[in-house]
C-alpha cells in the first residue's frame, strides 16, 4: 500500500511513480523538483472559494429548474447539449433531486492542443490560465450577464480558442481576440456581445449565446432529450429516444460513439453513423462518471454505489454496438480505509493514469485523490501509485481533468474547495527522467 501524504503537506508531481510532497505551495520547489526537467511551472491559481455555488439541493430550492450538458463534437462544427422538457420539481422524484449533486460536473478544462486551462471560479465566472504567456501569471475573468450559474465548460476541438460555458439560461460561447484579429461573431447575435472585466493580453468576447427555451439551467443532467447544435448558424436539432433523466454524456475522442447514462441505473451506448442504440443495466446505482481510451474502444464508467469500476469493451469496429461490460477492481481501496464509493474519475489522453476521488474518507484519506497506473491489454487493469493532497486545510477536489496533449506525460490540474487550482506533471516516461 503506498505512504499517505500526511495532514498538512501538498503534492507537488509525480516521478517515476513516485508522488512527491513539500510542506507548502511553492514556485521554487516546483522548478527544483519538474520545472527543471519539463522547462515550465505550473502555478496554482488562486479564487475566491466563497463565489463558488456548487449543485445541490440549494440550487435546486422551490422554484424550477432545468438542467442538461454541453459537448462539442470531434469536428467542433455542433455541441451536445442534453435539456430538460418541463421544470424539476414537476419532473424529478424526491430521490432524484437528491442525486443531482452526485454526478461529476467538468469544472476544469485544458485546451486540447495548447497549454490554456479554464475553470469555474465563481457562480457567474469561469477563469482563464494561459501557461504558454510568458509575461506574467495574471489570470482572465470571463463574465458576462447572460452566464449566470455556471455549470461546466468546454473547449472547442480545433476551433483555436473557443470556450463553451454551460449556465442558467443556455451556452456561453467565449472566443479569444487578438490585436488585428477579432473573434468573429455570429450574425444577430450581436445583443450578447460582452467582454472580460480583467485579464492580460488576450480580449475575450462573448462571440453567441445559445439560449435554451423557458431559461432553462445546463449542467450535465437530462430528463426529456439532447439537442445537437449548429454553431455556426445557432441552431438546434433535438433528439429524444431513450434519453430521459440522463445523469452523464460522453463522446468518444473518435467521435463514432457516445455514451448516455440514467439515474434508474441503465445506460446507453449510441454510435454516431445511423443513431442507433444498445440499452444496458447496473445492478451497482446510476452511472456518476465516465472517461473514454484514447482509441475510443473501451470507456470505464463509474456508479454511485461501488467501488469497482465498469470498463465497457468494443467487440469490433464501429459502427457496431457489440461490447462486453468487465469490472475493474481497485483492490488497494477495497482493503484500506478510504470510503469505498467512487465519487470522480479522469482517465489521461495516453491511457496510461487513472485520477479516482472517493465519498467521504476518513481521517488522514479524506479529500485524497488516488492515481492509478492502467494497463488495457488484454483487459484493463489498474494498479494504485500513490494519493494527490491539495493545499488547505481539509481540501476536497471539486473537479479534475487531464491536459491530454503535454508531451512531457499528463498533466492533471485540480480545482480544490480551499480556493485553488493546482496543476500535477505526472512524469513516468523513461526518455523524460533523467
Amino acid at each position: 500500500m503506498p505512504s499517505i501524504p500526511p495532514p498538512g503537506s501538498v503534492t507537488i508531481c509525480e516521478i517515476n511513480r513516485d508522488l512527491i510532497t513539500a510542506d507548502a505551495i511553492s514556485d521554487a520547489r516546483a522548478q527544483e523538483t519538474y520545472g527543471k526537467v519539463i522547462g515550465v511551472v505550473f502555478s496554482p491559481v488562486a479564487f475566491d472559494k466563497e463565489n463558488l455555488s456548487p449543485p445541490g439541493l440549494e440550487d435546486v430550492g422551490d422554484h424550477e429548474r432545468i438542467d442538461g450538458e454541453v459537448r462539442w463534437s470531434r469536428g467542433g462544427l455542433s455541441a451536445v447539449v442534453e435539456k430538460v422538457g418541463v421544470a424539476v420539481k414537476r419532473i424529478f422524484r424526491p430521490n432524484d433531486v437528491h442525486l443531482l449533486p452526485e454526478v461529476n460536473l467538468q469544472g476544469v478544462c485544458w485546451h486540447q492542443h495548447k497549454r490554456v486551462l479554464a475553470f469555474i471560479s465563481g457562480s457567474n465566472q469561469v477563469t482563464v490560465r494561459d501557461y504558454e504567456d510568458s509575461e506574467g501569471k495574471e489570470v482572465s475573468i470571463l463574465e458576462s450577464d447572460s452566464q449566470r450559474g455556471v455549470n461546466l465548460v468546454d473547449w472547442r476541438p480545433n476551433g483555436g480558442r473557443t470556450l463553451s460555458v454551460a449556465c442558467k439560461g443556455g451556452i456561453c460561447l467565449w472566443a479569444a481576440s487578438y490585436p488585428g484579429n477579432p473573434a468573429s461573431v455570429r450574425y444577430g447575435a450581436a445583443p450578447f456581445v460582452g467582454t472580460i472585466s480583467r485579464g492580460t493580453g488576450v480580449r475575450w468576447t462573448l462571440v453567441d449565446f445559445l439560449k435554451s427555451e423557458n431559461d432553462e439551467d445546463i449542467t450535465a443532467l437530462s430528463c426529456s432529450s439532447f439537442t445537437i447544435w449548429d454553431v455556426s448558424r445557432g441552431l438546434g436539432t433535438p433528439i429524444r429516444r431513450g434519453l430521459g433523466g440522463i445523469s452523464v454524456l460522453k463522446w468518444s475522442p473518435t467521435g463514432d460513439y457516445f455514451f448516455a447514462a440514467k439515474f434508474d441505473g441503465t445506460f446507453y451506448l449510441w454510435e454516431t453513423d445511423t443513431w442507433t442504440s444498445a440499452p444496458w443495466s447496473s445492478s451497482s446505482g446510476f452511472a456518476t462518471g465516465a472517461a473514454w481510451d484514447p482509441d475510443g474502444r473501451v470507456i470505464l464508467v463509474a456508479f454511485s454505489e461501488s467501488s469497482t469500476l465498469g470498463s465497457i469493451h468494443f467487440a469490433a469496429k464501429p459502427p457496431s454496438l457489440d461490447a462486453h461490460l468487465l469490472p475493474v477492481d481497485l483492490p488497494e481501496v477495497t482493503s484500506s480505509p478510504v470510503s469505498q464509493r467512487i465519487e470522480k474519475i479522469a482517465w489521461d489522453g495516453s491511457g496510461e493514469r487513472l485520477a479516482v476521488s472517493f465519498k467521504d474518507g476518513d481521517g488522514p484519506y479524506r479529500g485524497l485523490i488516488a492515481i492509478y497506473d492502467v494497463r488495457r491489454t488484454p483487459l484493463v487493469s489498474a494498479s494504485l501509485i500513490g494519493f494527490i493532497r491539495g493545499p488547505g486545510d481539509n481540501p476536497k477536489a471539486l473537479s479534475f481533468s487531464f491536459h491530454d496533449k503535454f508531451k512531457q506525460g499528463p498533466l492533471l490540474s485540480v480545482c480544490w474547495s480551499t480556493g485553488f487550482c493546482c496543476t500535477y506533471p505526472l512524469l513516468f516516461r523513461s526518455h523524460v527522467i533523467p
